[in-house]
């Protein structure tokens, strides 16, 4: 630059994201891709399905990736040598071995690098009216419980996936913060139950997040911090939030270190923004009193460019 002293070049961080693409709309790898690169990262995407938009349409169509194909894909990167990473980032996945593979490969990644960071999302089902059901084959709670969990370093399970890896209902928040100290116990040091269906300080118009993070000092103690965030509830079903969260933890806990508070305020301030340009979309498409399709419902991901760079914190953060 002119008159000044050139600038330093940032360290390219490079994430390498598996998990599931769509055509149409912002889910898994789409929800994920575009505010990581606006936030300055590379993201090298493996498709661990290719549909034509998400199953919560009426109808899809698309293929799903096998273990072997998973394998492949990363020995091409292999022999390459271009199989360096700072982070890993996985979502929904239907199969166990390609479960399994994914483990492998972040194993094998993580020797290259251990400084390498994994963050999971163990997308395996969610309450609907107080009742827990899975949505992928019951077979993938064993490997995520004792294989994915272990080598991860951030989880973000919703209340119903913390209880099915622990085996323990959460009723009360004192019974989410002692299941999050079991899942820290397993593996990860940041456990956030990205939603739950706990009652809020501020009301029943609130949803609860809860945030983990657990840090050794440099004398060995361990140190926990947590927190609470309450967002407002929305009356509507929005695809994509979780791969986007996930997405989004990543991103700032590579900004800001160690602050679960402002990684936790950023992301659902971020959320409540998108969600919001998303509904003030959908109403006049669906039309005055018609239920909006999936379709509609879609996240307005290219529309809130601005607001991934720079969120406004709208929420209440509190510290336990």
């Amino acid at each position: 630059r002119a008159g000044g002293a050139a600038m330093e070049p940032e360290r390219e961080c490079r994430v390498l994201s598996i998990q599931s693409h769509v055509v149409r709309g912002y889910v898994g790898n789409k929800a994920a891709t575009f505010p990581l690169q606006v936030l300055g990262f590379e993201v090298d995407t493996v498709n661990s399905v290719q549909f034509s938009n998400h199953t919560g349409y009426a109808h899809w169509k698309g293929q799903v990736l096998n273990s072997d194909e998973l394998h492949e894909l990363y020995e091409g990167l292999k022999l390459n040598k271009v199989n360096q990473y700072d982070y890993v980032l996985t979502g929904y996945t239907r199969d166990t071995s390609f479960l399994a593979m994914v483990v492998d490969i972040v194993q094998e990644l993580k020797q290259q690098n251990s400084n390498l960071v994994y963050v999971c999302d163990p997308v395996m089902g969610d309450k609907w009216n107080g009742e827990g059901s899975m949505y992928v084959p019951e077979d993938l709670l064993p490997v995520y419980r004792d294989k994915v969990v272990p080598v991860a370093d951030i989880i973000t399970p919703n209340q119903f996936e913390a209880e099915l890896l622990t085996g323990r209902k959460i009723h009360t928040e004192k019974e989410a913060l002692e299941v999050m100290d079991m899942l820290h116990a397993m593996g990860p040091e940041t456990v956030v139950i990205t939603s739950s269906d706990l009652q809020a300080p501020l009301g029943n118009d609130y949803l609860i997040a809860l945030g983990s993070h657990r840090k050794t000092k440099a004398d060995g103690t361990k140190m926990t911090q947590r927190i609470r965030v309450e967002s407002p509830k929305v009356d509507a079903v929005f695809v994509g939030t979780g791969d986007l969260f996930a997405a989004m933890l990543l991103a700032w806990t590579h900004k800001h270190p160690n602050n679960l508070k402002v990684w936790e305020k950023l992301f659902v301030s971020l959320q409540d923004k998108i969600i919001q340009r998303a509904v003030l979309h959908e109403r006049p498409q669906a039309g005055e009193g018609n239920k909006p399709n999936s379709a509609q419902l879609e996240l307005r991901m290219v529309q809130s460019k601005k607001d991934i760079e720079n969120p406004e914190i709208i929420v209440k953060a509190t510290v336990l």
